[in-house]
C-alpha cells in the first residue's frame, strides 16, 4: 500500500512539472516581461517618493524663509514667496501659502485680504475645517468696515454647537454686542462659551471677565468738565 502510495505521488509530482515546462515554454516571454514591469514599477515608486520628499523638504525651507521675511517687515517680498510657492509647490504648501498671503494682504487692505479668505472658502478642495477657518478670518476683517452686517451673519454661521470655530465666533460676536451696548445680547453669547463643555481654558476664564462686564450694565461715558473753569480768553483783533 505504501508504494502505490509512493508512485502516485511520483506521478503526480511528474505531472505537475510536465504542466510547469509546457507553461513555461509558453509563456516564458510574458512572464519576464511582466517581472521586469514589476521591478521597474516598484523601482519608479521608490524613485517618486523620493523626488516628493526633497521637494517638499525645499518648499519647507522657502515657506520658513518667507514666513521670517513677513515676521520681519519684508512684506513684499513676502508675498512674492509666498505666490510662488502657491504657484509650485506641493498641494499643502501651496494651501498654506495662500493662508499666508491672504494674511499679509489683510495687514495692509482689509478688503482685498477678505477677498482673498473668500477664495479659499470657496474652494472644495480645502477641506471642510480650513474653508470654515477662511470664513472666519473673512469676517473679522469686515467686523469692523462697512460690511460689519455681513460679517456677523457669517460669524454667527460658525457659532453654531458643531462649528469647529464657534469659540472665536462666539466671543466675537459677544464683544460686538458688548461695544454696541447690547448688553442682553453680549449675554446670550457669553452664556453659550461658559455652557459649552469644549471651551478652552483660557476663553473660559475671559468669559469671567466679560459676564461681570455684562453684570455691570451700560456704561454711560460723559465729557468731564473741570470746576470753577476759567472764562475763555478775550477776542483781539
Amino acid at each position: 500500500m505504501a508504494e502505490n502510495n509512493e508512485f502516485i505521488r511520483e506521478v503526480d509530482e511528474d505531472y505537475r512539472r510536465d504542466q510547469f515546462i509546457k507553461i513555461w515554454k509558453r509563456y516564458n516571454a510574458l512572464i519576464i516581461a511582466s517581472a521586469i514591469l514589476l521591478v521597474a514599477g516598484v523601482g519608479g515608486w521608490n524613485y517618486w517618493r523620493h523626488a516628493q520628499l526633497v521637494r517638499a523638504e525645499a518648499t519647507s525651507e522657502r515657506f520658513d524663509k518667507a514666513s521670517r521675511l513677513a515676521k520681519d517687515g519684508n512684506t513684499a517680498q513676502a508675498e512674492r514667496d509666498f505666490a510662488a510657492i502657491q504657484a509650485e509647490g506641493p498641494a499643502g504648501y501651496a494651501l498654506l501659502a495662500r493662508f499666508r498671503n491672504a494674511a499679509e494682504t489683510g495687514k495692509r487692505d482689509a478688503a482685498a485680504g477678505a477677498a482673498a479668505y473668500d477664495a479659499l472658502a470657496a474652494d472644495k478642495d480645502a477641506g471642510d475645517a480650513l474653508r470654515d477657518l477662511a470664513r472666519l478670518r473673512a469676517a473679522l476683517l469686515r467686523l469692523d468696515g462697512a460690511e460689519a452686517d455681513a460679517a456677523l451673519t457669517q460669524l454667527q454661521g460658525l457659532a453654531t454647537p458643531t462649528g469647529t470655530f464657534r469659540h472665536t465666533a462666539r466671543e466675537m460676536l459677544g464683544l460686538t454686542a458688548l461695544r454696541k451696548g447690547d448688553i442682553e445680547g453680549a449675554g446670550r453669547w457669553f452664556d453659550q462659551i461658559a455652557g459649552d463643555n469644549d471651551t478652552p481654558q483660557g476663553l473660559r476664564q475671559r468669559v469671567e471677565i466679560y459676564a461681570a462686564l455684562v453684570a455691570g450694565g451700560p456704561v454711560t461715558v460723559t465729557e468731564a468738565k473741570p470746576e470753577n473753569a476759567a472764562p475763555p480768553p478775550p477776542i483781539t483783533r
